[in-house]
């Protein structure tokens, strides 16, 4: 049985809530192959963000028995589109999605073309899948939707994950693509999850919906024996709060030391837990963490109280000292409102210059699938596909997607003034990546 699995190719692609040029190794896939390698006669992984022209000469060529693709939100279309060419090219090939996208809205996924929806966590799923499939067998699977000729079943919700029982990644599936993959001057670099979920409400996001609220915490030990198998010398931390417990972040950061592993960090981390957990981060600086990434998101009261931030504008003003007291470099992620006036604008403005933030990053509020935004403001979404549908390409969180205060003009003028005034803060890297990422796609 041959497995190809595919990440989207889009325009524009982001690395959480960045601004900056990435494109990033595409980890669940990883995942996902190792977790179906043992049913595989051949697996390939096709990142369509560096080979953006090889769909269909591998379709044609290397004509897998299952085509397995993984997106977010804004991926969703492009993910149809190319389960469409697919079909075209091979009608007997199973196609599978998953993904935080279909995890949420599985329904996005049901047309002709698709035969399975993976919905959460894809490994034990997938691994399922695949082995049935490879034994030409039917039977409904826990945490996958079924097409038969158009009558979707699912097969019940997953089991609690078993963090521990999800073998690593296939990091050599992509070893000519690695050299490639890149956020902003950290190049090469890899992504490394320890935990997975958050303990954390934030009214804006749905990540932590994913796990059904879930935090899942992997065995030290597991994750010093990943990293020594790492070769790139930049790692991102893609863990949606890996330093809310200081003590397990303390045996990891002497497990690693005492590994004599070398490396480069980029790490999430909440303002209350970089001012809490001082003394873990000093911990993690000796041994290679050098960024932080700080989601502020709102600089006035009400804006962390409507997004459940549960901080304070001191909490943030402290946290920004202190990083910098650490020696750390802040990536900063802010969220423009669609109730935004130009005072607001100057607002935060006003707040990044005041407390000297090293690379602000920003996004435009979007009411995400999962979140409670998403359901009272489904009815004033403004861009829509011929079938009724959001437009999801618009979902990369910079586009204006409902009704803002401002007029869409003057808003989008606002917007792009503000990443102007303070793209002089690494718009050097800016640069480099954009030149990195086009020169790649067409050498590759």
């Amino acid at each position: 049985m041959k497995i190809l699995l595919i990440y989207p190719n889009l325009n524009q692609e982001i690395i959480g809530y960045g601004d900056l040029g990435a494109i990033a190794e595409p980890l669940a896939l990883e995942y996902l192959a190792a977790s179906c390698v043992d049913f595989a006669s051949e697996v390939k992984l096709l990142d369509l963000r560096l080979h953006p022209d090889d769909l269909e000469p591998i379709l044609d060529n290397f004509r897998p028995d299952i085509v397995a693709l993984t997106g977010y939100s804004m991926h969703v279309i492009r993910m149809l589109e190319i389960a469409r060419i697919t079909r075209d090219h091979l009608v007997q090939t199973k196609i599978v999605v998953g993904g935080h996208h279909a995890t949420l809205l599985p329904e996005d996924f049901k047309t002709e073309d698709i035969d399975f929806i993976v919905v959460g966590e894809g490994t034990v799923p997938f691994r399922a899948l695949t082995e049935m499939l490879s034994h030409e067998m039917t039977h409904s699977i826990a945490g996958i939707w079924s097409n038969d000729r158009g009558d979707w079943t699912f097969g019940g919700n997953q089991p609690t994950l078993e963090l521990e029982k999800v073998v690593p990644p296939l990091r050599s599936l992509c070893l000519a693509d690695r050299q490639h993959y890149f956020i902003d001057w950290m190049k090469p670099i890899a992504l490394l999850r320890t935990t997975v979920g958050c303990p954390y409400r934030c009214s804006f996001c749905s990540l932590w919906k994913m796990m059904d609220g879930h935090y899942y915490r992997r065995d030290v030990d597991s994750v010093v024996s990943e990293l020594l198998n790492i070769e790139e010398p930049y790692v991102f931390l893609v863990d949606d709060e890996p330093f809310v417990n200081a003590k397990r972040m303390d045996l990891l950061a002497e497990g690693i030391k005492d590994s004599g592993v070398n490396k480069e960090y980029f790490s999430y981390c909440r303002i209350d837990t970089l001012v809490k957990n001082k003394t873990t981060l000093e911990k993690w600086i000796e041994i290679g963490l050098r960024r932080v990434f700080l989601g502020i998101e709102g600089v006035t009261t009400n804006e962390m109280e409507s997004y459940n931030k549960r901080l304070s504008i001191s909490q943030i003003e402290e946290g920004i000292k202190s990083a910098r007291a650490l020696g750390l470099k802040v990536f900063a992620s802010f969220i423009v409102s669609p109730l935004y006036t130009k005072a607001d604008f100057t607002r935060l403005s006003r707040f990044i210059e005041r407390n000297h933030i090293d690379y602000p990053s920003f996004t435009i509020l979007t009411p995400l699938p999962g979140t409670d935004d998403f359901i009272s403001q489904y009815d004033l979404i403004t861009d829509r596909q011929p079938n009724g549908r959001p437009d999801w390409s618009k979902w990369d969180l910079q586009h204006l997607v409902v009704p803002s205060v401002l007029s869409k003009t003057e808003f989008e003028k606002e917007y792009q003034k503000l990443r102007m005034n303070f793209r002089g803060a690494y718009e050097i890297h800016q640069r480099k990546a954009t030149i990195a990422r086009s020169t790649l796609i067409h050498n590759i």
